[in-house]
């Protein structure tokens, strides 16, 4: 899984469907998804921004992320055709898997 071209993103119908399989994730403007995570302090923050990072890594396939004290936001789509794609979703369920 990684941010390859050359597949169109998908239709809003499409979104939908997978949509259901990640929780807490929202969709914006049918182009990224975006979720906001909670901690208790900033080191926990910090330590869950390093293990996106190593997913990010490993799947070459790489997310924004925002670190604050005790808040993380992660924006996820396919850079390489400005939109979203089924490796998106994939990627999301991989970082709700990320112990807390």
């Amino acid at each position: 899984m990684s941010c390859h071209g050359g597949v169109p993103p998908l239709t809003p119908a499409e979104i939908e469907s997978f949509l259901p399989h990640v929780d807490g994730w929202d969709v914006v403007d049918n182009h990224h998804l975006v979720k906001n995570y909670k901690f208790p302090n900033f080191a926990q923050a910090l330590q869950f921004v390093d293990s996106v990072g190593a997913i990010a890594d490993e799947q070459n396939h790489h997310p924004d992320i925002y670190l604050a004290w005790g808040k993380v936001k992660i924006e996820i789509w396919t850079h390489k055709i400005n939109g979203l794609t089924e490796s998106d979703f994939i990627f999301a369920a991989k970082v709700d898997e990320i112990p807390r």
